[in-house]
């Protein structure tokens, strides 16, 4: 049961976001928003999340309140989704996005860090567990986009508030280790991660990565709309691209033993630049489902490697707030960055000028790191249970 409770949560969660996500942009445009409105609710929003999670986790270690608010961050989302069909205004859906991005930003790094807790020894197994919210992405891409096609994209933000409610109901089953220590939280603390050469370096692959992920989630359903794919077409991408990460995710204590979490970071991050430039080359939406099966090697083996790195490099009492820092680097920075880029780059150059500027950088951004690692010498310890696996 220690696997079964973070697996089932990771499969709700994530089956809720791929039930809305690919189709937030479609749906603003529904509603008539500009591209650089559009741009401006997919870029501005997710600077709350830098904000929010670290202030959520860092909390969290210094209370030992994990549960509490984490039920307290999941029903605050699940309230905002259920009111959020029922704007059209754009300051108003502005305000409502806001507020989704403060409640939903510690959700996944509080799970991140619970299950690295209830693994324990065994922590080269995450990627197995995380499998979970994989395969709910997966499953859940076709069944939304037939939804959306039958009654609607107001439809996308309730199927997602009721999958996040029955997450939030399992979400009561896991555990935070408690044990270890806490102490006050404390900015300093933060500034002194962030000062160590080896986390600037991580952070900032974590930032172009999360930038290149953010504008290929974000846009690549009006990309393959521009290429004439209908609605259950784009579910189906979703659902190729999802289900092609099981095998990595499965085996991802091997490639986390085979290549430490560094290396996969790396290998990761040049899939994820080759993957976004083939988007480029592609003219159908039956090209798009094929270049969609390299997601199996682009985002599971960064956010495994990612939370290992995170896990192993983190101070004592700091975990949760390591997770939430990676997480909001991710989710946070490099999600504005690809959503305030990305909407204008799609209104004036089209899908194929959007995904180039993100899939020269995010390999530009590969090339540097590893430039700079090598100068720095040997990646730092890792945690007992990847050592050992």
């Amino acid at each position: 049961m220690r696997r079964t409770w973070p697996f089932t949560f990771y499969f709700l969660l994530f089956a809720g976001m791929a039930s809305l996500a690919p189709f937030v942009v479609l749906y603003y445009q529904d509603l008539g928003f500009t591209g650089t409105q559009i741009g401006l609710l997919m870029g501005i929003t997710p600077l709350i999340t830098f904000f929010s999670a670290p202030l959520w986790a860092g909390v969290a270690d210094a209370t030992g309140r994990h549960r509490r608010l984490m039920s307290i961050a999941m029903l605050g989302g699940v309230t905002v989704l259920c009111l959020f069909p029922l704007l059209a205004g754009f300051v108003p859906v502005l305000l409502a996005a806001i507020a989704l991005h403060i409640f939903l930003a510690p959700v996944t790094p509080f799970a991140d860090s619970a299950t690295m807790s209830m693994l324990a020894g065994q922590k080269e197994m995450y990627g197995r567990v995380r499998l979970g919210g994989t395969i709910g992405y997966g499953l859940a891409g076709l069944p939304a986009g037939l939804l959306v096609q039958s009654h609607g994209l107001r439809y996308a933000f309730w199927a997602c508030a009721t999958l996040l409610l029955l997450g939030f109901v399992v979400s009561q089953r896991l555990a935070y280790g408690v044990s270890e220590t806490r102490d006050s939280f404390s900015w300093s603390r933060i500034r002194t991660l962030v000062a160590s050469p080896r986390w600037l370096v991580f952070l900032v692959v974590a930032l172009t990565a999360g930038a290149s992920l953010a504008a290929v989630s974000n846009y690549l359903f009006p990309y393959m709309k521009q290429l004439g794919a209908d609605e259950s077409t784009m579910g189906l991408a979703l659902m190729a691209g999802t289900l092609s990460e099981i095998p990595v995710l499965f085996f991802g204590n091997r490639l986390i033993r085979r290549l430490r979490p560094y290396g996969l970071l790396m290998l990761s991050l040049v899939i994820i630049g080759l993957r976004t430039l083939l988007l480029v080359a592609s003219r159908t939406p039956g090209q798009v489902l094929a270049v969609q099966l390299l997601n199996g090697l682009a985002f599971p083996a960064f956010w495994v490697a990612g939370v290992s790195y995170a896990d192993a490099d983190a101070p004592p009492g700091m975990t949760t707030t390591a997770q939430g820092l990676f997480g909001a680097v991710v989710a946070g920075i490099g999600t504005a960055l690809g959503g305030l880029v990305g909407g204008p780059l799609l209104e004036s150059s089209g899908g194929q000028g959007l995904f180039s500027v993100f899939g020269v950088a995010v390999l530009a951004a590969a090339a540097i790191a590893m430039l700079i690692q090598a100068r720095l010498g040997a990646e730092p310890r890792t945690s007992p249970g990847v050592a050992d696996g």
